[in-house]
């Protein structure tokens, strides 16, 4: 049996258990197998290592700002509204435009995996190090920016990368981000609720770069041949079975149109969502409550990042193609943090947590539901490239929501107080 034959059969009874292939297939295919768990726990951990520091500097993105601006913080008598005149929108802007402009221009490199990987790695590190030791603003957002980068090298190539491996490393992936999520802010919101100041903070979370360096040049099995996987197409649409792998700039550049429907839903989702959280969470406040104004910005980010956690981790269990679904009740999300934040009409901030988990569950749906689905209809082929395109698609939402939420944050800055009539 030739070596593209005992791939093939392989391949068949990876998805058919009706084949009956050779006894020296079949043991190849066993080994492969027994070592997809490094593959799987690899790309949770990456994922969770690669969106780390991207989530810890949102996550103290209101500290930040409070830090280097002390006396921007005030309640007079034309407003009464005690808000940051620079918004969290700033800090967020900071944090996605250097992973846009990395994400753009990446499918277009050559695809030096090793060399990419030790870069987001360094950067991951130095941005660490220059926001805990920062004694100036542009200090601080410079070590912002490093890290934004880190995380967009990281992640158009670990999912390019993946187009090499089983398709379950996608659904491990994204549940490892939603993780970050969840571990990047309770993590941050922990530390400092115990005192720890910003600089340690920063210090203690370098190990999750090192952990990064270990989970991809260690634990992850290298790709060769013998277990390069061969993933189905499964579509309702018609596809080309023997598509050719894309080659050029050209080529590459007019294929982005087919993407487009995948494109633009997980957009749309991401650009309502941090609208909200960027825009709109520091303004929401209760008074008199358990939580003081800083600690309820920082458990409502832990209480998202718990939602996207929950819905990135869930694909196997269910999925949802209709992702344009997930942007219009996004939509409604915004329509309701908008009014909230100007007339305070929610009694109890429990309601804002319950809002805010499933903000989050329609997050982390739209984009585990996206790659996955891509997985299933792109062919093995072309995914390298697909995969590093429609990433960057959500990073266009978040970038338009910064630019967005620091007028509208002013705005509803500038209005009058309402007052909480009625509170559970």
């Amino acid at each position: 049996m030739t070596a593209s034959k005992q791939q093939e059969a392989e391949a068949e009874a990876d998805h058919d258990p009706q084949v009956v292939v050779a006894p020296g297939d079949a043991s190849r295919s066993s080994r492969k197998e027994r070592g997809l768990w490094r593959d799987l726990t690899s790309y949770w951990i990456l994922g969770l290592c690669n969106n780390y520091g991207y989530v810890v500097m949102l996550s103290a993105a209101h500290d930040i700002i409070k830090q280097f601006n002390p006396n921007d913080e005030s309640e007079d008598s034309s407003s009464g509204r005690n808000c940051h005149l620079v918004s969290t929108g700033a800090i967020l802007l900071a944090d996605v435009l250097p992973s846009l402009f990395v994400k753009i221009l990446m499918p277009f490199f050559p695809f030096w995996v090793n060399f990419r990987i030790a870069i987001a790695v360094a950067f991951s590190a130095a941005g660490f190090l220059l926001v805990g030791f920062a004694n100036a603003e542009w200090m601080a957002l410079l070590g912002v920016i490093i890290t934004s980068a880190s995380s967009g090298i990281g992640e158009t190539t670990f999912l390019a990368y993946s187009s090499r491996y089983n398709k379950n490393v996608i659904s491990t992936w994204s549940s490892g981000t939603g993780g970050a999520g969840v571990i990047g802010s309770l993590s941050y919101a922990s530390l400092r609720s115990l005192d720890f100041s910003p600089r340690d903070t920063m210090l203690i979370m370098l190990i999750f770069p090192a952990i990064e360096a270990f989970a991809f040049w260690l634990l992850l099995r290298r790709p060769q041949v013998d277990i390069l996987p061969v993933t189905t197409v499964e579509s309702t649409e018609v596809l080309i079975n023997d598509e050719k792998p894309l080659v050029g700039f050209k080529e590459k550049f007019f294929y982005i149109k087919h993407l487009f429907k995948y494109m633009l839903p997980l957009c749309l989702v991401y650009f309502f969502e941090y609208f909200i959280n960027q825009g709109l969470f520091e303004l929401v406040y209760f008074e008199d409550i358990f939580l003081d104004k800083d600690s309820q910005y920082r458990w409502l980010n832990v209480d998202y990042q718990i939602g996207v956690f929950i819905s990135r981790s869930s694909v196997n269990v269910f999925q949802l193609d209709k992702i344009w679904l997930m942007s219009i009740f996004q939509f409604v999300n915004v329509v309701y943090f908008l009014t909230e934040v100007i007339w305070w009409y929610t009694p109890s901030i429990w309601i804002v947590f319950a809002i805010v988990l499933w903000e989050g569950l329609l997050g982390g749906g739209a984009y585990v539901n996206t790659f996955y689905r891509m997985s299933k209809e792109i062919s093995p082929e072309r995914q390298q490239f697909a995969m590093a395109m429609v990433v960057q698609s959500d990073s266009y939402g978040i970038a338009l929501a910064g630019f967005l939420a620091i007028p509208v944050h002013n705005a509803i800055c500038g209005l009058p107080a309402a007052a909480r009539s009625l509170v559970w």
